[in-house]
């Protein structure tokens, strides 16, 4: 995750609280986790020819900049109250029903903030090239988005909270 998706990111309820409880578990559960295997690893003997303990001070390192990272985040997050989504017009938060003009299919899309994008949930951010084209559209508009497969188009359906 790039810095300034996660800095001033704006982001639902929801979204907050996931990053909350990847907060808590990195916190009380992982870092914990991470000192156990530093500790087997020293007891190990050498530590100049230890690859477990470069690997676990490796992952200990990547733990706190995801510590650091999740709590400016927290700290800085702008949440996008649901009372401010629309069912007319699209904005973060949205459930947006496409239909693909070209692979003549339906998608259900959730727009969210970049920090909470995630496609394997079908959580698309407001900044990508899709997201962008919804945003401030209605429902019966067609939309074209410039992607690397080229031009698409996409017929909005519906707009829900």
């Amino acid at each position: 995750m790039k810095e300034d998706d996660t800095m001033s990111a704006i982001r639902t309820k929801e979204g907050l609280e996931k990053a909350k409880k990847e907060l808590e578990h990195l916190i009380s559960e992982k870092r914990k986790e991470v000192t156990e295997k530093i500790k087997v690893a020293r007891s190990f003997g050498d530590l100049s020819e230890n690859s477990e303990y470069d690997e676990a001070k490796n992952e200990q390192a990547m733990v706190e900049a995801k510590i650091k990272e999740l709590e400016a985040a927290i700290a800085t997050a702008e949440i996008f109250e649901e009372e401010n989504i629309s069912d007319d017009v699209i904005t973060i938060g949205s459930i947006v029903k496409v239909y693909d003009c070209e692979l003549k299919e339906t998608a259900e899309y959730t727009i969210v903030g970049s920090a909470e994008a995630d496609p394997m949930e079908d959580k698309i951010s407001d900044r990508s090239p899709l997201g962008a084209a919804l945003m401030g559209r209605k429902s019966g508009e067609t939309v074209k988005v410039e992607a690397p497969a080229g031009l698409l188009k996409y017929k909005i359906k519906s707009i829900s909270k």
